[in-house]
C-alpha cells in the first residue's frame, strides 16, 4: 500500500528462515530480492545482500564451554550451535567439505547470485584451490580475477608452490594458464616483487625472461664495481638460463613446432650474442673490481655503467675500463673488445678518454692512448689526429711543452697546422705551412697572415708577408 520496496522485507524473512534452519524456504524468499550480477567477471564479491547470506552460512559459533550461566540455553540453541560447529569441523577435513549441506547452500547462492571472483574466493577460503582453478578455466575469466582471487591469496599465505603444482597437474604444458601467468608476472613487476617473479619465471620455464630478471638482480642498486664483484653469481645464472633455452630450441626444432606461446622467444643468434655480453661483463667486472680493490679507481659516476645498458652506457664502460687501469694499456684490450662487439663509435670513446686525461693532466698517457689506437689495427688514417684536435677544442690551457709533444705526434701536416692555429701558435703554424707543396703553402700562409693580423701579432704577419 505504501509503495515501499519489498526487497528488504524479503531479505529479512529469508535470513530468519536461514537461522531457523529452513533452507528451502530461505531460497524461495531470497529468490524474490536477490539478482545475479550484470557482469560475472566484475572485480567484486557481488551485492551486499548476497555477501550477508554467505557470511551467515559460513559463520561458526565458538565452541560452548559449559559454565554455570549455560543451563539457561535451550535445546534449540544447543542444536544450532552443534550444527554450525559441524560445518567448521568438516571444513578442516579436505575433500569432505563438499558433503556439508551449508557448504552446498553457499555454492547455490554464489552460483545463482555471485560473481566469479566471489565463487573463486570462497573456494580459496576453504582450501579448495583446485576447484577455484577449474572454475576460472571453465568460465574463461579474465586474468584480473586470477590475480585477485587466486594468485595474491596464494603467495600471501605461502602457498605459491601448491598453486604451481596444481597448475601443472591440471595442464602439464601450462599452455591454458599462459595468459594468467604472464599477467601475474606483470603484476609482480609493477609491485617490484622481483624474487617472487624470478621464482615464477623459473616454474614457467620462461628462461629468457628469467635471465632478464637476473640482469636486474645483478645491476640494481649497485654503487661500485666492488659491489658488482660480489654479485657475479647472477651473471652465471643468466648464462645458465640462456644455455638451457638454446638447448630447448634446438631440441624442438627437430620435431614439429612446439606451442610455447607465452614464453618469450629469441633467435639463437641473439641468445649467443647475449651470452657473449655476459662473458664480457664478467671480464669487465673482474677487472674493475680489481682496480677498485687496489685503490687505482679514479672515476665516480652517479649511475654505474654496465654492458646491459644502451650504447651510451656501453661507451661509458669502455671509457671506465681504459681509465681505471694502472696505465692505459692495461684496460685497452678489454675496452677494444667492447667497442668491436657492440660496433660502437670508437673515436668518440677515445676522445672522451683523452679529455679525461687532460683534466687529470696526464699528457704522457694521451700519447700512450694514441699508440694503442694506432696499434689496434682498425684505426682510420686520421683517428689519432682527430682525438688530439677534439681535446684542443675543449682545453686551451695545456702546458706549452706537453702541447708541442701532442701536436708533434700528429700524422698529417694539415692537422698540425689546424692544431697550431687553434692554440694561437701562429709561428709554428707558419713553419709547417711553408714546407707544403707550393700552391697549398701559399693558401696556408695567407690564412696564417690573416689570423696574425686579427690577433695583432705583427712579427708573424711580417714574416708571412715577406715569404709571400
Amino acid at each position: 500500500k505504501s509503495g515501499l520496496d519489498p526487497g528488504g522485507a524479503w531479505h529479512a524473512w529469508g535470513m530468519a528462515c536461514l537461522k531457523a534452519g529452513n533452507l528451502t524456504s530461505a531460497r524461495e524468499k531470497f529468490n524474490r530480492c536477490l539478482k545475479p550480477p550484470m557482469d560475472l567477471n566484475q572485480l567484486n564479491h557481488g551485492s551486499r545482500l548476497v555477501q550477508d547470506v554467505i557470511q551467515y552460512l559460513e559463520s561458526t559459533v565458538k565452541p560452548v564451554l559449559i559454565t554455570d550461566d549455560d543451563y539457561f540455553a535451550t535445546l534449540r540453541e544447543l542444536e544450532a550451535t552443534l550444527r554450525t560447529r559441524s560445518l567448521s569441523l568438516e571444513m578442516m577435513c579436505e575433500g569432505k567439505i563438499q558433503h556439508n549441506s551449508y557448504y552446498q547452500e553457499c555454492l547455490f547462492y554464489l552460483h545463482s547470485y555471485g560473481t566469479n571472483l566471489a565463487i573463486i574466493s570462497f573456494y580459496m577460503r576453504h582450501d579448495c584451490m583446485r576447484e577455484a582453478l577449474l572454475h576460472l578455466l571453465n568460465k574463461e575469466s579474465p586474468s584480473e580475477v586470477f590475480i585477485e582471487g587466486i594468485f595474491i591469496p596464494s603467495y600471501e599465505s605461502g602457498k605459491l608452490h601448491m598453486l604451481e603444482n596444481l597448475l601443472e597437474t591440471i595442464d602439464p604444458g601450462l599452455e591454458s594458464w599462459g595468459v594468467y601467468l604472464i599477467a601475474a608476472c606483470k603484476y609482480l613487476q609493477r609491485k617490484n616483487y622481483y624474487h617472487i617473479l624470478y621464482e615464477l619465471q623459473q616454474f614457467m620455464k620462461d628462461h629468457v625472461r628469467a635471465a632478464m630478471t637476473c640482469i636486474r638482480f645483478f645491476t640494481h642498486g649497485a654503487k661500485s664495481y666492488t659491489e658488482l664483484g660480489g654479485k657475479q653469481a647472477w651473471l652465471l645464472k643468466i648464462k645458465d638460463h640462456l644455455k638451457v633455452y638454446l638447448q630447448e630450441v634446438s631440441r624442438s626444432s627437430g620435431r614439429k613446432k612446439m606451442a610455447f606461446t607465452f614464453r618469450k622467444k629469441m633467435s639463437a643468434t641473439d641468445v649467443s650474442r647475449h651470452i657473449n655480453t655476459v662473458d664480457l661483463q664478467m671480464e669487465v667486472t673482474k677487472f674493475l673490481h680489481q682496480c677498485e680493490s687496489s685503490g687505482a679507481s679514479k672515476m665516480t659516476e652517479s649511475s654505474l655503467p654496465t654492458l646491459f645498458g644502451n650504447n651510451n652506457m656501453k661507451m661509458d664502460v669502455a671509457c671506465k675500463v681504459i681509465l681505471e687501469g694502472k696505465n692505459i694499456e692495461e684496460g685497452f684490450g678489454i675496452a677494444f673488445r667492447v667497442l668491436q662487439d657492440f660496433q660502437l663509435e670508437a673515436t668518440e670513446v677515445y676522445s672522451k678518454v683523452a679529455k679525461q686525461l687532460v683534466k687529470q693532466q696526464k699528457y704522457s698517457e694521451i700519447q700512450q692512448l694514441l699508440k694503442c689506437v694506432n696499434e689496434s689495427g682498425v684505426a682510420a688514417k686520421n683517428d689519432g689526429d682527430n682525438i688530439i684536435l677534439n681535446c684542443l677544442n675543449e682545453f686551451k690551457n695545456i702546458p706549452a711543452e706537453d702541447l708541442d709533444n701532442l701536436i708533434q705526434d700528429m700524422d698529417s701536416d694539415e692537422n698540425k697546422i689546424r692544431a697550431y692555429m687553434m692554440c694561437n701558435k701562429l709561428r709554428s703554424a707558419y713553419l709547417v705551412s711553408v714546407r707544403q707543396e707550393k700552391a697549398r703553402a701559399v693558401q696556408l700562409v695567407q690564412h696564417v697572415r690573416q689570423l696574425a693580423e686579427s690577433s695583432g701579432d705583427d712579427v708573424v704577419k711580417a714574416i708571412c708577408a715577406q715569404w709571400l
